[in-house]
């Protein structure tokens, strides 16, 4: 059985193909989720995602549109009305045993690159190298001291607005 953070090439894909899909989606409200350390989005990793969606469709109110992953699994984006707030990403591939069901946060950052130095330097690891999602942004999967999962992102609409 393959450990989480062994998944790396074939998580990297699933992700930087999950996050082109909500990018069309989340091409509208990028800029204003994205200063500077504040939260940009949320995934819930799962392999129940019919129950996570129920829960969550009765709970909390949200509604999903499906997206269409390359390897034929569906990321699915959980919205308030129009507006979306999360992602739902499947793990219920053989690639993705072992995987935790979690939230997985991102938070953004004015340098990926940059951060994940001091980070690094602070007693975080980098869980994958740091990868670029077109259109979407640079994206660092980092577990911090404390043994945390976090993601971090320079979104590009926003970068390029800067």
């Amino acid at each position: 059985m393959s450990r989480p953070h062994d998944t790396g090439n074939v998580y990297t894909q699933m992700l930087r193909t999950a996050w082109l899909q909500a990018a069309r989606t989340l091409a509208n409200t990028e800029c204003a989720m994205a200063a500077h350390g504040h939260f940009h989005w949320n995934e819930l990793l799962t392999p129940e995602v019919e129950q996570a969606k129920q829960f969550y469709r009765d709970t909390i109110g949200w509604s999903f549109e499906p997206m269409p992953m390359d390897d034929g699994a569906t990321y699915w984006v959980a919205q308030i009305g129009k507006e979306p707030v999360a992602g739902i990403f499947p793990t219920n591939r053989p690639d993705f045993a072992g995987v935790p069901v979690s939230w997985m946060s991102y938070l953004s950052v004015d340098n990926v690159d940059t951060r994940v130095r001091k980070a690094v330097n602070g007693g975080a690891k980098l869980m994958r190298p740091i990868f670029d999602v077109p259109n979407v942004g640079r994206i660092a999967i980092l577990t911090e001291p404390g043994g945390a999962g976090i993601g971090w992102i320079t979104p590009v609409a926003c970068a390029e607005a800067a």
